[in-house]
């Protein structure tokens, strides 16, 4: 892989020379410390990050891990006083564990740049976006790009309970487990047999069998309880699901796919304004020079590796080597800024770029 093949030296300085770029435009140039508190990354990702990152156990910070990307620490840094509006560039090494997939990199280079802005949010996506562009200007790269937000507005505005949602907002991001659930929930795949026969039972807890696990029998007695309702609960129609499963179908130009988008929101109008937003990006994008007629966009974009993106989403790859992990990527990530923000909240988009890979395509490295 060119993560190893490259002299680490060499990624520093195309590291730098890229910082350089982004620190042009204004950018102020920040540190994030190598060993980080787990607890945000933990709240954010739940246990799941632990399968991902290197996690430790520091005597000052309690549960540690070494830093597996910078954009938390830097909310973090910005919604404890930083200024409105603000531009933030880093580099630096970001670590992931990799238990299954041996030939992706442990540790590895990243150069991002971060906007918080709430003056004109689609404006700052055009920013990130065109900005990232120009950094990697002579690669021969194709971008993509989508749109969490309407994914998400769509599932928002299913007429169903307001468990389902919440049980289908939660698993965006895990397309199989997704899909399993939206099955269920319009009765296109039944309740798995074990769990029937059990909310069937008038008192489930009523058995000799003895309590295993960390559940206590209220927490068991919800969740038999979330089970009944959801047999109850009429199935989201067949209606819904094909226009939920035309939008995560989409796969065609920007321009294209908007005029499909207007069509779509008049049977789906959860999302109409997602769609407003996306009209006022492709106008911005166009602004800076993005040739909108032939960027590509999919309606499913980012759903297996940006699990904090919540609107715009984009990323740039290498068409002669489709087995390389993608250069660049990023998005916008208003509801990170939420969480992070105890109580405040800022509209934030950002991208990262791996200079290792630019090295690599550029013919820097072997």
């Amino acid at each position: 892989m060119p993560e190893t093949g490259a002299a680490k030296a060499d990624v520093r300085a195309e590291a730098a020379r890229l910082l350089s770029v982004f620190e042009g435009q204004g950018a102020q140039v920040v540190e994030a410390d190598i060993l980080q508190p787990a607890g945000a990354f933990l709240d954010l990702y739940g246990e799941d990050i632990r399968a991902r990152a290197y996690v430790t156990h520091d005597p000052v910070l309690g549960e540690a891990m070494l830093r597996p990307d910078f954009t938390v620490p830097v909310v973090e840094m910005h919604m404890h006083g930083g200024a409105e509006p603000a531009r933030y560039a880093y580099m630096g090494e970001v670590f992931r564990a990799q238990e299954e997939a041996t030939h992706r990199a442990r540790e590895f280079f990243q150069v991002g740049y971060e906007l918080f802005d709430r003056a004109n949010p689609a404006a700052a996506d055009a920013e990130v976006f065109s900005l990232v562009s120009q950094a990697l200007d002579g690669l021969n790269l194709t971008p993509a790009t989508g749109d969490l937000g309407l994914l998400l507005a769509a599932v928002k505005g299913l007429k169903t309970t307001e468990r389902r949602r919440a049980a289908l907002l939660r698993h965006v991001w895990r397309p199989r487990r997704f899909r399993a659930l939206l099955d269920r929930f319009s009765g296109r795949a039944l309740m798995p047999e074990g769990r029937f026969e059990l909310v069937a039972q008038a008192d489930p807890m009523e058995c000799d069998a003895p309590l295993i696990g960390l559940r206590s029998h209220a927490e068991i007695a919800a969740r038999v309880e979330a089970l009944r309702e959801d047999m109850a609960s009429a199935p989201i129609s067949g209606q819904e699901v094909a226009l939920l499963e035309d939008l995560l179908g989409l796969r065609e130009t920007v321009t294209n796919v908007l005029e499909h988008l207007r069509d779509l929101a008049v049977d789906m109008p959860a999302i109409a304004v997602a769609v407003d937003r996306m009209e006022a990006r492709c106008d911005a994008l166009a602004a800076r020079g993005v040739d909108v007629s032939n960027l590509g966009f999919e309606g499913s974009y980012g759903r297996t590796s940006m699990e904090y993106y919540d609107g715009f989403v984009f990323g740039f790859s290498s068409p002669d080597r489709p087995d390389l992990p993608p250069v660049a990527t990023g998005g916008r990530y208003d509801a990170l800024t939420r969480v992070l923000g105890q109580g405040r909240e800022i509209p934030a988009v950002g991208g990262v770029i791996r200079p290792a890979l630019t090295l690599y395509l550029a013919g820097g490295a072997s």
